[in-house]
């Protein structure tokens, strides 16, 4: 067991899963969902703080059981926490998933399935383009409230 709090892959593994795997409702699972339904499934102790303990990182010793009981319940090959490399594909997914989530997002990529790949190109462009000058804006506010705190 770690005492530290810092996050680990690991961890954030188990917290993107909470962030983007959602009830039909779109709300976060519990800590105590998930953990109930990780008992059903290992018949080991399991408890809500345990698994608290592994998303935030002050744990970072689940046994293969509790990882695969997780990736169970989170719908997720069991792969996902244990080869970097599907590991790092499953993320993508489970990120892309999260983001079709958001109506605007799914919106603009349900009409951007009809584009020729030029179309495609030049909106990917445009969202580049857009991308930069949103941080170079949030990057100035940024500055700017720096500089008045030290005022």
């Amino acid at each position: 067991m770690t005492d530290t709090a810092e996050p680990s892959a690991l961890s954030e593994k188990i917290d993107a899963l909470f962030r983007t795997v959602r009830r039909p409702n779109r709300e976060q699972y519990s800590h105590e969902e998930v953990a109930k339904a990780c008992r059903e499934v290992t018949g080991e102790s399991f408890s809500a703080t345990y698994l608290w303990q592994l998303r935030t990182g002050r744990r970072n010793n689940p046994t293969k059981r509790h990882l695969e009981a997780l990736a169970q319940f989170f719908q997720v090959p069991p792969a996902y926490f244990f080869d970097e490399e599907q590991g790092g594909e499953i993320a993508k997914e489970i990120a892309l998933l999260g983001a079709l989530r958001d109506a605007g997002v799914r919106s603009l990529a349900l009409r951007a399935i009809n584009l020729s790949p030029e179309g495609l190109d030049t909106v990917s462009d445009l969202i580049d383009s857009i991308a930069r000058r949103e941080a170079s804006r949030e990057a100035s506010r940024e500055s700017s409230k720096g500089r008045r705190e030290e005022s």
